[in-house]
């Protein structure tokens, strides 16, 4: 299989080079034991891994202190941690006896959140990466169709074929559902839990509305608050929310729904090829799911919000940090148009600059501070 650079690897090298510990966090299959590997062999110290769905790995940590205290030299790679929550109040006393950076890589498929939950005790101790599943920036612009259509899960965009890629994300879909939310703890029936998804994928990049799915789903407003929660925390679902400024009009409160991977989202709709694809009515929101999704990865510390006013005007991504603000609209035509709304929403906010993201291969000025871009840096 193809090897590619990850964006997140400086990063991770970094927090290795300074913290006693560092968490790796992301969906499971988006590539976090191959990086981890790849960051043991370039560094020049001996490495242990442990992989704790294994239950004699498991077994290794019956007592961690009498095992992990000897290998103060080596980089201890742990994979799954979320696993072994009672893990972590024994990591604490390990490090603070010998607190040298680069001690242990916690490799983790529940998101931060999870994470700092049952890592509370290494506050001071511990630094937080995310690696998400391939983005443009990392395989190229000549595979934008194919990430698109595919989704960034490695197995999933590298697959020798459409049909092998289609059934690799069929897979993942049902593993997700019938083992992995069952083993981080979650209590859903996995047909409960797959029919919502497939309703948010029906309704991807539009606005939450609880009341209108549970009444579909047959559930309580509260229950899909608890199982979107469940899908936002294990990286499959993107809540949006709105931004709301000191503005005297009427303001849209909810935040917009996205599925994280574009490939994800096109199996539970039934869509294989480009074909099905371009002729769907997902196929702008699809766009706009996608092209999203690579934008904040070249923003990484901006606060991120939509805008929407009870008349319809709108912009899909608003992006903050201090005093700045930088606005995108989404486009699925390699000749772009816009709206009168769009226009009046930039007035409102008065944004930096304006981008509208779209299918070209460079970009170009529209006008004052706007220009049409493709959705990598260029």
């Amino acid at each position: 299989m193809q090897s590619f650079e990850r964006n997140a690897t400086h990063e991770l090298n970094e927090c290795l080079a300074h913290f006693p510990a560092v968490v790796l966090t992301g969906p499971r299959q988006c590539g976090k034991t191959t990086l981890a590997q790849k960051i043991a062999e370039s560094l020049k110290k001996p490495t242990l891994y442990l992989d704790l769905e294994s239950a004699t790995d498991r077994r290794k940590l019956t007592d961690p202190n009498a095992f992990l205290d000897p290998l103060s030299d080596n980089l201890v790679i742990l994979d799954e941690v979320q696993r072994v929550p009672d893990l972590f109040p024994q990591l604490r006393g390990i490090i603070d006896r010998r607190r040298t950076p680069g001690r242990f890589l916690l490799l983790g498929s529940a998101s931060p959140l999870l994470l700092r939950q049952s890592g509370e005790s290494l506050a001071g101790r511990i630094a937080h990466v995310e690696l998400t599943p391939f983005r443009i920036s990392e395989v190229g612009a000549k595979r934008l169709s194919q990430l698109w259509l595919r989704g960034g899960f490695p197995d999933s965009l590298l697959a020798p074929s459409t049909k092998v890629s289609c059934r690799w994300r069929e897979e993942f879909i049902r593993t997700f559902l019938e083992r992995d939310i069952p083993q981080l703890g979650f209590r859903v029936p996995a047909e409960a839990l797959h029919r919502l998804w497939q309703m948010l994928a029906h309704h991807h990049g539009q606005l939450l509305n609880r009341s209108q799915l549970g009444q579909s789903l047959g559930v309580t407003p509260a229950t899909i608050g608890h199982h979107l929660d469940m899908l936002s925390q294990t990286y499959m679902v993107r809540s949006l929310p709105p931004l709301l400024p000191n503005l005297k009009k009427r303001l849209v409160k909810s935040p917009k729904v996205y599925l994280r991977d574009s490939g994800i989202l096109h199996t539970l709709l039934g869509l294989e090829t480009e074909s099905d694809l371009r002729g769907h009515p997902v196929f702008g929101a699809s766009w706009e799911g996608f092209a999203l999704e690579q934008i904040l990865d070249q923003y990484p510390g901006w606060t991120a919000s939509h805008y929407r006013t009870s008349t319809g005007v709108e912009l899909d991504l608003i992006l903050e940090k201090g005093r700045r603000r930088i606005a995108f609209e989404f486009k699925a035509s390699s000749s772009p148009d816009v709206t009168r709304g769009f226009h009046q929403a930039i007035a409102d906010l008065q944004p930096e600059h304006t981008y509208i993201v779209a299918p070209v291969e460079q970009s170009y000025p529209i006008g004052n501070n706007m220009t049409i871009r493709p959705p990598w840096c260029e």
